[in-house]
């Protein structure tokens, strides 16, 4: 059976709102939830980044949901940092917490002031870290000297179940690239043709069974606000690669403002005034092989779309 659950996106909701938002998620009838973890909104119109890992402290011992969020290791985050963030979390919440492991995007990573390596580097730098964080969660005491460097370190908390590993993946090329290490795969609405494919290529190199969708979706009562909504919030945010790795936040919202049209953004996000509708489409994609599936309502007020969800989407999705 499929698990539905809530993303929280801290680029667009301050962290206080986002933990009372997490807190409805449960009560109507979601099951677990999900996080990004950014320096940096997408734009200034969104104006929000709390930190993530602080952040999710709090959410697990708020709710009985299970949690995950996708982080960079490698510049911004030492590899032996967050392996100490997943361990304890995972130590203190058993089960109940996983983590997304990517190459990261500039408009994070830029802040160190160490210069942005090609995509090929920056993906070997993220399989050093892989390695380095997986030792580490096993109870080894790792060193290291490649694009990161360790020295002699060692976990003093271990989490029973070890938290999963996820390869988080847009391409193909990336998804076949993650099957060999990760616990699994976690992906975005795309075209179901791109999605069936890229499945189709994890399995063949042999990846994990747990298959991770993230869904974006813009409700509101009427189509016009919806599709408003949608464009106000997520045209700074349907660039393909390379250029969603390597812009920096002003230029995110300076290429925006350069003809992004509503057409774009329509091609990233479902959106409807109709529930019945939406909840056709999130069990469409669903149903293309993800056994969780995270949605993610672009608006920066969460509550009138969660209890909608919770009365009207939810109980046809888990039916």
């Amino acid at each position: 059976m499929t698990t539905y659950g809530f993303h929280a996106s801290h680029e667009q909701i301050s962290p206080r709102q986002l933990l009372a938002d997490v807190v409805l998620a449960e009560e109507v009838g979601f099951t677990a939830a999900m996080c990004s973890d950014h320096l940096e909104p997408w734009s200034e119109r969104q104006g929000h980044s709390g930190m993530a890992w602080p952040w999710l402290g709090a959410a697990l011992a708020s709710t009985n949901l299970s949690f995950g969020t996708v982080t960079a290791p490698g510049q911004r985050y030492h590899p032996v940092v967050v392996a100490h963030a997943i361990a304890t979390l995972g130590q203190m919440f058993p089960g109940r917490f996983w983590t997304a492991l990517g190459s990261g995007e500039n408009a994070n990573e830029h802040v160190t002031g160490d210069a942005w390596p090609r995509k090929e580097v920056r993906q070997a730098r993220l399989e050093e870290c892989v390695d380095v964080i997986g030792r580490l969660l096993d109870g080894e005491t790792v060193s290291h000297d490649g694009l990161v460097t360790v020295h002699e370190a060692k976990l003093w908390e271990i989490a029973d179940p070890r938290p999963k590993l996820i390869a988080p993946a847009i391409s193909v090329d990336t998804a076949v690239r993650g099957a060999s290490w990760a616990d699994g795969l976690a992906t975005i609405n795309q075209d179901p043709a791109v999605l069936r494919g890229m499945l189709a290529r994890w399995d063949d190199a042999g990846g994990a069974d747990h298959k991770v969708l993230q869904v974006h979706v813009s409700w509101a009562p009427t189509d016009d606000e919806a599709y408003a909504i949608a464009y106000d919030q997520w045209r700074s945010n349907v660039f393909a690669p390379p250029a969603c790795w390597d812009l920096t936040v002003p230029a995110f919202d300076a290429v925006s403002r350069e003809g992004i049209t509503p057409e774009q953004v329509h091609r990233s996000v479902v959106i409807s005034s109709d529930l019945g509708q939406l909840a056709e489409r999130i069990h469409d994609l669903a149903s293309l092989g993800f056994d969780a599936v995270y949605l993610h309502h672009v608006g920066q007020e969460q509550k009138p779309w969660l209890e909608a969800a919770g009365a009207s989407v939810l109980p046809q999705l888990t039916s």
